[in-house]
């Protein structure tokens, strides 16, 4: 009986930290977008994290909302730099996102300026 519970504790943990490896490691697509940068925002209660929003035409049907991570400074400075300005922006899209990382699951780890 032992054994068994043993067995199934390690299939749960190793299951969970797999999960979690996943869904941070392994991107499900890269991209690049373009357009002119509307926001850049530090927000929540208890985890802050980075959130934008890029604008890539007249509708607000075609906005791009992303997050950034906080470990990611050259990136932030760059979209800091960049408000109201037409930009490139360079992601990677992820499964799924945890609450301490950010609200969507496009990660901004690029910016350039669009001339």
């Amino acid at each position: 009986m032992r054994k068994f519970i043993f067995t199934s504790v390690l299939v749960l943990v190793l299951g969970l930290v797999g999960y979690f490896l996943v869904i941070y490691y392994v991107p499900y697509s890269e991209g690049y977008r373009a357009g002119e940068l509307v926001k850049i925002t530090h927000k929540g209660l208890l985890f802050k994290t980075w959130e934008g929003e890029m604008s890539q035409g007249v509708s607000e049907a075609q906005r791009f909302k992303f997050s950034v991570e906080s470990n990611k400074t050259e990136v932030l400075e760059d979209l800091k730099k960049f408000q109201g300005k037409n930009i490139k922006l360079t992601y990677i899209e992820r499964l799924g996102t945890f609450f301490w990382l950010g609200d969507t699951k496009y990660f901004i780890t690029k910016v350039e300026k669009n001339d």
